[in-house]
């Protein structure tokens, strides 16, 4: 694991955009119709860490294990740390979907705490074997409300000891397929909550009560949906005083204008979702990253240790995606519609 500050991206659509046509420049006149290699771009402006996505078995041929071995192939050559993010899903795993994988729905509670083990432990003994094991895996994504629902479940009617008990045993049967790979890979730990310090506390209290082991808390933080910069700053102190855990804000983004490119409808479009202070221009998404990272360094005892930036390549470079949604997320990237990097993009 990088023992400097992390300066993370998430590119999990880099292969499918790539593959869609999207290209990418770190020049203002572009001399190549070819494009430039990302990662180059992206370890040139001083980023050291690259997290990918990982669904059992996806519609489309992205985010797979043949992909992901790929992939993490490419961040490994380009000597980049490498954050491999599981999701026990074929699809998004969040705070609204943590559905079982298709293959897993018929298994009863003890059949699916050992395909957790085993799907873990596969995934990263084939990447071991070909030299690209991850620094760093996330067990579950954004998994505040549990995951691989409904013996997951912890929110609403199912906060109950017994569901807590059935899920964290989950977490734990994860673990112990990433540790009996390698004992020393680091595990995060990943909420939604980044500005929320009651519901991190209670979530990660209990994990505690339950004795669930891990090394690194990671947070997501996203200002129009989770609060300002200030209840960030308030989260991290709270939590690295509480807990004594390494902490990074795992998913993050800001717009550099509230305009769509055409034919693509954006999610941050109007000023009221905009953070006070910070407008939404390059100057403004500077600003804003330049803020962010200020408030992870000042955590108490040195515990904030980096960030993620989510999917600073989403490009609108085709309207058709495996997913099966809209690219509403063109106007929050580190990249202009033209792939053509922002000056925000500089660590």
């Amino acid at each position: 694991m990088i023992m400097t500050f992390i300066n993370g991206m998430d590119i999990s659509f880099l292969d499918e955009i790539e593959q869609g046509g999207g290209k990418f420049h770190s020049r203002s006149v572009r001399t190549a119709e070819e494009g430039e290699d990302l990662l180059h771009i992206l370890k040139d402006n001083g980023v050291n860490a690259i997290r990918l996505r990982i669904w059992n078995d996806p519609p489309g041929v992205f985010c797979n294990l043949e992909r992901t071995l790929v992939m993490a192939k490419r961040i490994k050559e380009a000597g980049l740390d490498f954050l491999l993010d599981f999701h026990y899903s074929d699809i998004w795993a969040d705070p609204a979907n943590q559905w079982k994988p298709k293959a897993w729905e018929v298994l009863d509670f003890s059949g699916l705490t050992s395909a957790v083990y085993e799907y873990t432990r596969e995934t990263l003994e084939a990447l071991q074997s070909q030299g690209t094991l991850p620094d760093m895996v996330q067990i579950g994504n954004e998994i505040t409300p549990g995951m691989l629902w409904g013996e997951g479940k912890v929110d609403g009617d199912c906060d109950t000891p017994e569901q807590w008990e059935q899920f964290t045993t989950l977490v734990k049967a994860g673990i112990a397929g990433a540790k009996s790979v390698d004992s020393d890979l680091s595990i995060m730990i990943h909420i939604d909550r980044g500005a929320d310090h009651p519901a991190s506390r209670n979530f990660f209290d209990r994990f505690l009560e339950h004795g669930v082991n891990y090394d690194v808390i990671g947070l997501s933080f996203y200002s129009w949906w989770h609060g300002t910069l200030d209840d960030l700053q308030l989260n991290l102190n709270e939590l690295a005083l509480r807990y004594n855990k390494d902490i990074i804000v795992v998913e993050t983004a800001y717009p550099w204008t509230l305009n769509a490119p055409e034919g693509f409808p954006v999610i941050v479009n109007e000023e009221a979702q905009l953070h006070d202070g910070y407008p939404a221009t390059e100057e403004g998404q500077a600003k804003y990253m330049k803020d962010f990272i200020n408030v992870i360094e000042n955590t108490p005892n040195g515990k904030g240790i980096g960030f993620y930036y989510w999917e600073p390549a989403w490009i609108p470079s085709q309207k058709e995606w495996s997913v099966g949604h809209e690219n509403g997320w063109s106007n929050l990237a580190l990249f202009d519609f033209e792939g053509k990097k922002l000056d925000s993009l500089h660590f």
